[in-house]
Formats: C-alpha cells, structure tokens, sequence
C-alpha cells in the first residue's frame, strides 16, 4: 500500500460514498463484461499516456467525460501515477456513452487540445469542471471557455473539433473497447487483466497494482 498507490489518504467517507454511487450507476447497465486481453500492441499505441514507457505496470482505462464515477476514478489514477514512482504507466482511452448528452462532444474536445499538445490539462478540467457543462444545454460553449483558460488557440480549437480525424481517433477507441466487451464506464485493464467491478476502488486498484509488479515479465 506505502509503495506505490497510497490511496489510503483518500477519506473513508469518500470511499464509502464512491463506493454506493458507482455500484448503483453501473448496476443501470448490467456486470462489467468478461473481455479478452488487448495485445501488447493495442495498448503500446495509447495516444493518451502519464507515466514513463518502460513501467512495468499500464493501467488502461476506457472513459466518459461525463460519467460520474469516471470523474472520481481519473483523480485515483492521476494520484497513482504520481506516486508510483516511475512503476506506473496510465492510458486513457474514449468510451462515450450514448446515454451522455455531452460525452462525445467533451471527448471532442479533449481530443482537439490534444492537437495543441494539452490533452491532459482538458481532461483534467473536464472533469473538475463535470457538474457544470454536463447539466448545460450549451456545453460546447464552456468547452470554448475552457480551451481559453488553457491558453489554446480558440479558432484553431474549434476548427479542430470539426475534423474528421478527430473524431476518428474516439471512434477508433469505441471500436477498441467494443471489441474487448467494454460495455461500460470506468473499464480498467492492470496489464491487460480486466478488473472487476467490484475491485473499482482504491484497495482493489492497488491491490491489482500490487499483483502486477509480482509477475514475472514475459519474454
């Protein structure tokens, strides 16, 4: 636990809350699945990664920007990354639900500040920033306000998200997820395993964490 994800900070209360909140929210849509493994290479080619290459533990996570528990799981992967110690490598892939109004458009969004090399400030602030553009009918607009306060080049901004290719590469991950039975969101992956809903939580991430670093590296 002390190593390398000390989640044990975050507060009991919260635990307990996120807890309650993701088992209701995923009950909506029925078990995780039973998804096949993702070759080495599906997840070497991550555009979207925090952590150094050669850790020895990737957790990918197929997300929604406007998923509730996906807000409160990225806060728990950054943090995990942060103090693995160069041990963890995180890679964030799109899954935006049809049930979310605005997921497809925030993923748009993230994906056009990615061609201004500034991906991981916009999903970061997407998901700070959730309760608010999720619940608004002009959620385009605040992305706009957002990639301002990042200091991206607006015009060029929404030029992009017009792009064809940018949308390509969050239909490129849906097919992924698709294809490995992701139905649901936050779906993690420790080393290509998938992880169980019920071990969506700190202990149970670290506990994969743990795991992980235990196995022997395949030749």
């Amino acid at each position: 636990m002390k190593r390398y994800l000390p989640f044990l900070i975050v507060a009991a209360v919260g635990l307990i809350t996120f807890g309650s909140a993701f088992a209701l929210y995923r009950s909506k849509k029925g078990a995780a699945p039973a998804a096949p493994a993702a070759s080495k290479d599906a997840v070497a080619t991550g555009l979207h990664m925090r952590g150094p290459k050669s850790a020895p533990v990737t957790i990918e996570e197929f997300g929604d920007f406007q998923c509730p528990p996906c807000s409160v799981m990225s806060g728990l992967l950054k943090k995990g990354e942060e103090e693995g110690k160069g041990k963890i490598r995180v890679v964030f892939r799109h899954f935006p639900l049809a049930m979310h109004e605005h997921a497809r458009e925030a993923a748009l969004a993230a994906e056009a500040a990615e061609l201004q090399g500034k991906f991981w400030e916009m999903h970061d602030l997407l998901y700070k920033e959730q309760a608010n553009w999720s619940k608004n009918a002009d959620a385009p607009g605040l992305f706009n306000s957002y990639a301002g306060t990042l200091g991206l080049d607006l015009e060029r901004f929404k030029k992009d998200i017009q792009n064809p290719e940018v949308a390509a590469r969050i239909d490129a991950d849906q097919k992924l997820g698709s294809s490995r039975g992701v139905t649901s969101t936050p779906t993690l992956f420790v080393n290509n395993v998938l992880l169980p809903v019920d071990q969506l939580n700190p202990a149970g991430l670290d506990k994969a964490v743990e795991a992980a670093l235990k196995e022997k590296p395949k030749p």
